[in-house]
């Protein structure tokens, strides 16, 4: 029989999860499908049910996009410790009645890149701008990788240091407020993950946080240039990339938790990839 596994999101007609599971079942031979399910907003516990009749009909996964990734996480049985750190779950397994919840953005933005950027974050100076769902997940897997100094930066400085302090026994962890990065020097590498990018905006970060010879990446992905981005060419930067690759590597993490086995991601990103210019 045919196994069954889904998105779900609201909106989610631009997703790219069916066909980046497609080309994986494909590549890997598996007896599997995979749809997208557009999951109602109200009443409060509409999404919960939504859930539980995939799960009646067969269902063995989902992986969850916004604005789902709490009310996933909140409905699981168990959650992985990278989910617990988020809050958030973008990935569900469903398996002898229970449900599992696990968070696959950090790891899956680590490996795009380390791996197929070559940008190794060992003993470099690492900034992240943000402080949501998206940072949350990232925090533990950018740790892991032991950069040097790892400096969060967000508006609410409040919101970034509790953050910070959830994990800040785990590694070189530091919080800041955008004013005060004008005096921090320049990163080997600068992660956008604030939401400015999706609506056109520039995160307010100073050009001076950029090394000419270092990186900068861009969560949102398919939009080319974005404002960050230009800033950070602008500045010099040559090493310049969005997020194309993190959709495609979590997605592959979550397809080996789910099928037992890692599908290869170059030619899926490849395809998906839009260029930057």
């Amino acid at each position: 029989m045919t196994d069954r596994y889904a998105v779900i999101g609201n909106p989610i007609g631009h997703t790219k999860s069916p066909l980046i599971h497609g080309l994986f079942a494909q590549e890997t031979r598996q007896d599997m499908s995979y749809t997208a399910i557009e999951g109602p907003l109200e009443p409060h516990d509409a999404f919960a049910a939504t859930v539980r009749a995939f799960i009646a009909a067969g269902g063995k996964g989902m992986n969850v996009t916004a604005p789902f990734k709490l009310k996933a996480f909140a409905m699981a049985d168990e959650r992985s410790e990278r989910a617990a750190l988020a809050g958030a779950a973008n990935a569900l397994r469903f398996s002898d009645g229970r449900i599992v919840a696990e968070n696959f953005d950090g790891v899956g933005l680590v490996r795009d890149i380390e791996v197929n950027l070559n940008l190794p974050m060992a003993g470099r100076r690492v900034l992240i701008l943000g402080a949501g769902g998206a940072v949350r997940g990232a925090l533990l897997p950018f740790l892991a990788a032991q950069p040097a100094e790892l400096v969060v930066a967000n508006r609410d400085i409040a919101k970034v240091r509790a953050l910070v302090e959830q994990v800040a026994s785990s590694g070189p962890l530091a919080a800041c407020g955008y004013a005060d990065l004008e005096a921090m020097g320049q990163f080997d590498l600068v992660v956008n993950a604030t939401s400015a990018s999706l609506t056109g905006d520039l995160p307010p970060v100073p050009p001076s946080v950029f090394s000419p010879a270092g990186s900068a990446y861009e969560l949102a992905y398919g939009k080319r240039l974005t404002p960050f981005l230009r800033l950070a060419r602008n500045a010099g930067v040559l090493g310049i990339a969005d997020g194309v690759g993190m959709l495609v590597e979590q997605a592959a993490e979550a397809f080996d938790w789910w099928r037992g086995v890692r599908p290869q991601t170059r030619a899926v990103i490849d395809r998906l990839t839009v260029p930057l210019d």
